[in-house]
């Protein structure tokens, strides 16, 4: 049997979910005390104590006139003659009065004579009789309940909000080392190293340790990586310049296709320490995403691209790292006009998040192929006609390092518009 239907009603937080590993318990005992307490202290001691006085009542209703009033002085209890009409048709009680119930039940089953009885408050009982005449028998409410029922329940509310706030305190400092440490994990995730210090319980500590540990292998890796990528591009650079400088020499003829292989291997080698360099060094601005994505189509459009900003709405600023940001968003115009003749980009700024469009007419990328398209070094002639040279299959791939960086995503998806492919940066802010 699966219980899935419950978790849309459990709290997704840790702390909404500590506390109700906290409360349940609690409220579940003081329901099981409070049933415990009704049956045994008010059916119980009521029952019993409803008994002594309905062998009374039996005994004032059966006695003549004269005696009646020697008895019902004697037992406490208050007798009027009343009319037939006097007598009310049913039983009266408050809604919540739970003892009444079994005074009732009881006087109903001990006492022939019972026509009504009225319990119109904690302070007196009246009950109605039919012996040789209608009597009203008063007394006082304490005869049939017990005095004082609600402290129980008062106490057990007391105690338990006051353990409660005593637990939930010493909960929330177990648990602030648990949101510390999901924090620092959050922001490295996004390219940030916030300062962190494990703490709280052994485990917490423990996974704070295997994190920090982690950040720095990580960190280690990245720097060796970006150092080894920029060594080996740097050192290409010189025999590049002067291959240069030998095609300089050569006829047009012979010069002209070895210069566009070299190039080619610039351009390649300037990818390569783009992806190797990705957005963690960079830090982090207040950025308008409008004024910024409309700069990156202007600068585009005036280096010979055909591209427009088809839409812009929202206000407000992001966090973002501006160089690495505009780097996503040329790559996938860059790639827009390469596979197709036109590229759309709109800007969408809401409550919840940023998010950068970019559309082509080109023929787009199969949905089987687009996880493999955002990997590095993947390249998809056989599914893009490429009408602009040749690619090295890192753009698509810096473009969704960035996004991830920011806490984001690269969504590829067919355009409805244009028909080609349709790329979405989505950030939440």
């Amino acid at each position: 049997m699966t219980f899935d239907w419950l978790k849309r009603y459990v709290p997704r937080g840790i702390y909404g979910r500590a506390a109700l590993i906290l409360i349940l318990p609690v409220v579940v005992v003081q329901l099981v005390v409070s049933v415990v307490f009704i049956q045994r202290h008010f059916e119980g001691v009521t029952t019993q104590m409803t008994r002594t006085i309905s062998d009374e009542l039996v005994l004032v209703a059966r006695a003549d006139g004269a005696e009646r009033a020697v008895i019902a002085q004697a037992l406490g209890f208050d007798v009027v003659k009343i009319l037939q009409r006097d007598i009310p048709q049913s039983d009266r009680r408050r809604w919540y009065d739970l003892s009444g119930v079994s005074v009732i039940s009881t006087m109903r089953r001990l006492v022939p004579q019972l026509r009504a009885v009225d319990l119109p408050d904690d302070n007196v009982v009246r009950v109605y009789l039919v012996a040789d005449t209608p009597l009203e028998v008063s007394f006082n409410r304490a005869r049939v309940s017990a005095t004082n029922p609600h402290q129980l329940f008062v106490n057990m509310v007391f105690f338990g909000a006051l353990m409660t706030l005593v637990a939930y305190i010493y909960l929330r400092n177990q648990l602030r080392p648990i949101t510390r440490l999901a924090t620092a994990a959050e922001a490295f995730g996004k390219g940030q190293t916030v300062p962190y210090r494990p703490g709280g319980a052994t485990e917490v500590r423990a996974a704070g340790q295997a994190f920090l540990a982690m950040r720095n292998r990580i960190e280690r890796q990245i720097e060796q990586r970006t150092l080894m990528l920029s060594g080996v591009s740097h050192d290409l650079r010189t025999p590049l310049t002067r291959l240069k400088l030998g095609l300089s020499l050569l006829d047009d003829e012979d010069r002209e296709p070895m210069e566009r292989d070299v190039e080619e291997m610039q351009r390649m080698i300037e990818e390569f320490l783009a992806f190797a360099r990705g957005a963690a060094a960079e830090s982090v601005e207040d950025v308008d995403p409008l004024t910024f994505v409309s700069a990156i189509v202007a600068d585009a459009a005036r280096g010979g691209e055909s591209v427009s900003l088809f839409a812009a709405d929202g206000e407000g600023t992001l966090r973002l790292r501006p160089g690495a940001m505009r780097r996503a968003v040329e790559n996938l115009i860059g790639n827009a006009v390469r596979y197709g003749t036109r590229a759309d980009v709109s800007v969408l700024l809401s409550e919840r998040a940023l998010r950068i469009r970019v559309e082509d007419d080109g023929p787009g990328i199969p949905a089987d192929q687009r996880g493999t398209a955002i990997r590095p070094f993947s390249r998809l002639e056989p599914a893009r006609n490429q009408n602009r040279g040749s690619g090295v299959g890192l753009g698509l791939a810096i473009a969704t390092d960035i996004a991830r960086t920011h806490g984001g995503s690269l969504r590829l998806s067919t355009s409805d518009r244009l028909g080609g492919l349709q790329a979405d940066i989505v950030i939440a802010r």
